[in-house]
């Protein structure tokens, strides 16, 4: 099968995207597809591959451990998935740009009883992890040799059945490790969600590569943003202009009218962070502004 999956995607005309079949970020994922314009339109559900919106761009649906393989073997041209999956597989993929979301840390953490401080007293003692290779890159990095084991679930544990003196393990708030009376005591890495790439397909399919880039960039660069449209006469237009923060400033236009009271007002445009509406419609209604309009953006492009 991926022999025939890789034959496939190398077709200078067709894109295949890996994303992951469940997880943390498999929704934030579907949604990106979704608010990009690419869409799933066939193959939703348990299947394997799905159609999109765009004839040349398939989705493969994969565990989010396997995706880096997927796309350093060529089977995929892009996946969606997280950095540390990336460092775990320490597979040869080109990272094109985080997606913004799934951000999260592995951490190194031990009982709250234990007197270890530093990675350097863990030395001979028993660390579990779902992360053995980026655990032990870590411990490599601090000149210390501890007996690593692979677990594939419920880290958090292992401290409190005594077969582990300390875990790396993700964590998102810490309230888990926290529940586990468990104490963070180092960073091991901090990741997030990544578009990645086969290295050759940036070569032969670097322009549909580009564009799907940018979709999905469009999205991220929209996220909690609105766009206020609003009115205000030319006398009162510095006060509304210094209250606006805006993308690279406001926008003011005239008003083409034929009556004379509204030939005197101008339109301003801005693009704000959708926390800061709040706050600043009751500035601009203060500052003289009128017909007042907030709305969604979906893609914004810079």
């Amino acid at each position: 099968m991926a022999s025939t999956l890789a034959d496939e995607a190398a077709n200078i005309d067709s894109i295949r995207i890996a994303v992951p079949n469940k997880g943390r970020i498999s929704v934030p994922i579907q949604n990106l597809i979704e608010r990009s314009g690419l869409g799933i339109i066939e193959g939703e559900g348990r299947s394997l591959m799905a159609k999109t919106h765009d004839p040349h761009v398939n989705v493969l649906y994969s565990r989010p451990i396997d995706i880096p393989e997927y796309v350093a073997s060529g089977v995929c041209d892009l996946g969606i998935t997280g950095y540390d999956m990336v460092m775990e597989r320490g597979s040869d993929v080109a990272v094109l740009c985080s997606l913004g979301f799934g951000k999260a840390s592995i951490v190194l953490a031990v009982p709250e009883s234990s007197d270890t401080t530093h990675p350097k007293d863990l030395g001979g003692k028993r660390v579990t992890t779902e992360f053995p290779h980026i655990t032990r890159q870590y411990f490599q990095k601090h000149g210390v040799h501890p007996e690593i084991t692979s677990v594939s679930g419920a880290c958090e544990i292992t401290p409190y059945l005594g077969i582990a003196d300390a875990i790396t393990d993700i964590a998102s708030s810490g309230t888990t490790l926290r529940q586990n009376h468990l104490r963070i005591i180092d960073t091991v890495l901090e990741t997030s969600t990544m578009l990645i790439a086969h290295r050759g397909s940036l070569q032969r399919k670097k322009k549909k590569i580009a564009e799907l880039q940018l979709a999905f960039e469009s999205v991220i660069h929209a996220k909690d943003s609105c766009y206020m449209m609003m009115n205000v006469t030319r006398e009162r237009l510095d006060e509304v202009v210094a209250i606006l923060p805006g993308i690279g400033g406001p926008t003011v236009m005239d008003i083409f009218s034929d009556d004379d009271t509204e030939a005197k007002k101008v339109a301003v445009h801005a693009v704000v962070k959708e926390d800061e509406v709040y706050r600043l419609i009751h500035q601009l209604k203060l500052a003289g502004a009128k017909d007042i309009l907030v709305l969604g953006i979906d893609r914004l492009i810079r």
